[in-house]
Parts: C-alpha cells; sequence; structure tokens
C-alpha cells in the first residue's frame, strides 16, 4: 500500500510540475504583452491609444469574470484542436495559459505603474524611444514588483492544476480526487495536500528570495 502511494504521488507530482511549467512560460508570455500593452496605451503613455486600451482593459475582465472550471470546459475544443486531445496534463497546459494570462496581464500592469512618472518623462524629454522606454526604463525599473507579482501568478496556476484535475488534467487534484475523495484513500489525500504546500512554498521563497536580490543589487548600484 506504501509503494502504490508513492508510485502514484510521484507520477501526480511530476504531471503537475510538468504544467505549472510550461502554463507559467506561455501564460507569462501572453501575460507580458498584455500588461505592458495596457500601461503603454493609456492615455498619456508612452505609445498612447485609448480605444485599444479600453478595448483590451474590457476584454480582459471577460475572461476574468469567467470561473476558471467553466472556461477549461469552454476550452476544450481549442485543446482538442491544439494538441488533438481534451484529456491529460498537455491538454490542460491550453486552459492554464489562457486562463492565467489576463490575471498575470493585470498584475504586470500594477507592477509597472509603481516606476516613477518622472523617470519616463527624463527618458522622454531626451528623446529616446518608445521601445527603449519600455526596454530599458520601465521594465527594469518595476523587476523587483514584476518578480513578486509573477511569483503570485505561478502560484495561482499551481492551484489552477488541482481544479484542471477534477476534468481529467491529471496531476495532483486528479490524484486527491480520484483516490484520496472517490476512494476514500486519506493518506493520498494527505500526500498530495502536502506535496502542493511544499511546491507553493518553494515558489513563494525563490520569488521573494529573487526580489530581494534584485532590491540588493540596485541599492549598492546607486
Amino acid at each position: 500500500m506504501k509503494e502504490d502511494m508513492v508510485e502514484l504521488l510521484w507520477t501526480g507530482l511530476q504531471q503537475t510540475l510538468y504544467m505549472v511549467a510550461w502554463s507559467s512560460v506561455f501564460a507569462l508570455l501572453l501575460g507580458s504583452l498584455l500588461g505592458v500593452t495596457l500601461v503603454v496605451t493609456e492615455k498619456g503613455g508612452v505609445l498612447p491609444a485609448p480605444r485599444v486600451n479600453g478595448l483590451l482593459s474590457t476584454a480582459i475582465n471577460g475572461v476574468r469574470s469567467i470561473p476558471f472550471i467553466i472556461l477549461i470546459v469552454l476550452l476544450l475544443p481549442l485543446s482538442r484542436l491544439i494538441v488533438g486531445t481534451s484529456l491529460g496534463p498537455t491538454a490542460a497546459i491550453v486552459s492554464l495559459s489562457i486562463g492565467a494570462a489576463p490575471f498575470l496581464g493585470r498584475i504586470i500592469e500594477s507592477s509597472l505603474r509603481e516606476v516613477e512618472p518622472g523617470k519616463i518623462e527624463a527618458a522622454k524629454s531626451v528623446g529616446a524611444h518608445p521601445f527603449t522606454i519600455i526596454a530599458q526604463v520601465i521594465i527594469p525599473e518595476a523587476l523587483p514588483a514584476l518578480v513578486r507579482g509573477m511569483t503570485i501568478a505561478v502560484i495561482s496556476i499551481t492551484e489552477f492544476t488541482a481544479v484542471a484535475g477534477a476534468i481529467g488534467a491529471g496531476g495532483l487534484g486528479s490524484l486527491a480526487i480520484r483516490f484520496g475523495y472517490q476512494r476514500f484513500r486519506t493518506d493520498i489525500l494527505i500526500g498530495t495536500v502536502l506535496l502542493i504546500i511544499l511546491i507553493v512554498q518553494i515558489l513563494q521563497w525563490t520569488g521573494d528570495y529573487v526580489s530581494r536580490a534584485i532590491d540588493r543589487k540596485r541599492c549598492k548600484s546607486e
């Protein structure tokens, strides 16, 4: 029984880490694009486009308002189209990435807004190109906040994988439901919870460490 539990937990852990890793990469790419676009296209931004900003903001709010379990179901046809199936960890990456991207986009938007307007205005006054301002002023200045925000987003994706497990995505969430709950395996249920807690703690510790390291390096350079 113990060997069976270890094998199940190991498989579930591998599937969860696989989903979290790839979903985080794709969500980060999409979310960064959304967050940066929201900031630079607002009125007074480096590339003002209020109409684009309004439409994008509305679309993000619309996706974020859909409960994740429903969003997964809605995206099943897209998952089937992209990866050829709607079941398993790989199929879940599609839903996880799209579901997390708007959330991450708002976090990145909030982090970028922490940059002092004076530094942006100083770059504008010397004739810096908008993309130069984005790459060399806005993003570097917001980097510690961005790291903290991305840490929160990755932890949220980890939680999302448990929800995705309820509809056949695999991972620790599926294991907790199919074996821990439905088959009354309390040992597996407790094991999955402890592993998820461990993953979240490692992610949070890593994010905090990187953020503090960037702050310390910046203080020394100043």
